[in-house]
């Protein structure tokens, strides 16, 4: 019987649930019996982006990968964003109106007119 660990984020979404022990043959049957198969597959089926697969401690893309009785697979949600942040108009939080920092060669040059 295979476990399949997810964490936090996709336990909350399987109703408090981190552990499943599983009957399947493959990764791939062993994660559409998941009761969050909608959450890490998309609509054509595939394995989202963001979601990582580890088998024994050990990343796999291939999900046909066969299953032993001892089988660990760790769902692990990858973080993406960041940008979204840097789009926003007016000083970066923090900054308390003072201009960024540039090295001395970035500066454009003051030289006076006499």
């Amino acid at each position: 019987m295979a476990v399949i660990l997810l964490p936090s984020l996709l336990a909350s979404e399987a109703g408090g649930q981190g552990r499943f022990e599983l009957e399947a043959a493959t990764v791939l049957e062993a994660l559409r019996a998941l009761p969050i198969r909608d959450l890490i597959f998309d609509e054509r089926g595939e394995l989202r982006p963001l979601v990582n697969v580890y088998v024994d401690r050990t990343q796999i893309d291939d999900l046909a990968a066969p299953l032993g009785r001892e089988t660990e697979v760790r769902l692990v949600a990858a973080i993406a964003g960041g940008a979204e942040g840097r789009l926003r108009k007016g000083p970066r939080r923090g900054s308390r109106g003072r201009k960024p920092w540039r090295p001395d060669h970035l500066r454009p040059s003051r030289s006076r007119r006499t």
